[in-house]
């Protein structure tokens, strides 16, 4: 896809902003191999589908023609970035750094292209940058300018604390712009202020600056909050690919037009049809399973999604169900028993809490049908099979 406009229509597919686009225009144009920067802090093991968002334009970057620069930050993991949160993160041990980036790198290819990708450490120029080097570096900034990021700006005025360590962070991420001669760098839209600091300091140092793409943070399951493992609302990349294919299934009809555009692969004429077919009476499940197919064929095999659509079939749309469900009998009063209670008191979580939040991440059923009512009871007299997730089960006995 050599015209401009195509390829800058496919860059910007999904995309929240794009800073600034007539550089970006004057970069293609120069009909070379641009330098496409995305850096990631090794603070958990393994990749979600969250991450993909970056990685798939990363790969759509490549597409076209251009080489992309996969940065873990072993040095930056080190000071722990403060974006978007409201008090100081916690630093990573190197030990936990070194062994985050192998997994990393192991992953990552899943989805990029190793002939135009390299991987890049920030503790090779950091390192080498040494004490006299840093104080330069943060001569390039002003504390005035560093309290202008919402998040310090809003700590400073509840007058929570803010470590000196922490204002040296976007400081680094834009050095590696510098470091790196990045012409383009991605990053999620929490991450602006650390983004446009490359830009500044690469006008410091002499360089062209680089363009800003920010992409959207990806909703997770429960269509909320932003994927996340601590939430319990995300799709790893390394879960089994039954695991997977039965997690996208369970996404609202609403979101999975959200995961098609930042997620598929699928052109935006080939999505548009399936929104109209959708329109016009097709089953959105039919759309759903297309993209659950694409998802585990990406990340395990053709074959793989084929077997896991058909087991998701047997399972769900079959009636089958595992052999050695236990049987519980559960005491019920005239008003009921309340559903995230069961769920507990047969050992499907382990607390109240979690069933609730099981609940509303759509997560339970009830004899096959998906419950999303946190204040669901169950009646006196009921017989029903309960379900979280995609392998735990139950059937349960009700009776005064």
């Amino acid at each position: 896809m050599s015209d401009v406009s195509e390829a800058l229509e496919l860059i910007k597919r999904g995309a929240d902003e794009l800073l600034i686009e007539s550089a970006l225009v004057a970069k293609l144009k120069e009909g070379r191999p641009l330098r496409i920067k995305a850096g990631f802090d090794p603070t958990a093991p393994d990749l979600h589908l969250g991450h993909t968002v970056l990685l798939n334009k990363l790969r759509q970057f490549q597409d076209l023609g251009h080489q992309v620069l996969f940065l873990i930050g072993d040095f930056t993991g080190m000071i722990g970035d403060p974006s978007g949160k409201n008090a100081t993160r916690p630093p990573l041990t190197h030990e936990q750094i070194v062994d985050n980036a192998k997994s990393y790198e192991a992953q990552v290819y899943k989805v990029l292209d190793p002939a135009r990708t390299e991987i890049c450490f920030n503790s090779t120029w950091m390192n080498a940058l040494g004490a006299a080097g840093m104080l330069r570096l943060a001569s390039h900034y002003t504390v005035a300018r560093m309290l202008e990021r919402d998040d310090f700006s809003k700590r400073y005025a509840a007058q929570q604390s803010i470590a000196v360590h922490e204002f040296l962070y976007p400081l680094c991420q834009g050095y590696d712009s510098v470091a790196m001669k990045a012409d383009v760098e991605l990053g999620g839209t929490d991450q602006k202020f650390n983004l446009l600091m490359g830009r500044e300091l690469q006008k410091d140092y002499g360089q062209s600056p680089q363009c800003v793409l920010m992409m959207p943070l990806l909703e997770g399951l429960d269509g909320v909050n932003k994927m996340s493992k601590s939430l319990g609302n995300y799709i790893g990349v390394d879960e089994p690919a039954t695991e997977i294919f039965g997690k996208v299934m369970s996404v609202s009809d609403d979101l999975m037009w959200r995961y098609y555009e930042l997620l598929s692969f699928r052109s935006q004429q080939e999505i548009g049809t399936f929104k109209e077919e959708v329109g016009a009476g097709r089953n959105p499940r039919d759309i759903k399973v297309l993209l659950a197919k694409e998802l585990v064929a990406r990340f395990h095999s053709t074959a793989a999604a084929d077997a896991a659509l058909a087991e998701f079939e047997a399972r769900f749309q079959r009636g089958v169900l595992p052999e050695d469900m236990p049987e519980i009998r559960l005491l019920a009063d005239a008003a009921g028993y309340p559903l995230s209670r069961a769920l507990k008191d047969c050992g499907l979580t382990a607390s109240t809490s979690e069933a609730l939040r099981m609940i509303q991440q759509g997560a339970v059923r009830i004899d096959g049908e998906r419950v999303e009512d946190k204040g669901t009871s169950l009646a006196s007299g009921a017989s029903v099979v309960l379900q979280v997730g995609k392998r735990k089960f139950a059937r349960v006995l009700l009776s005064e």
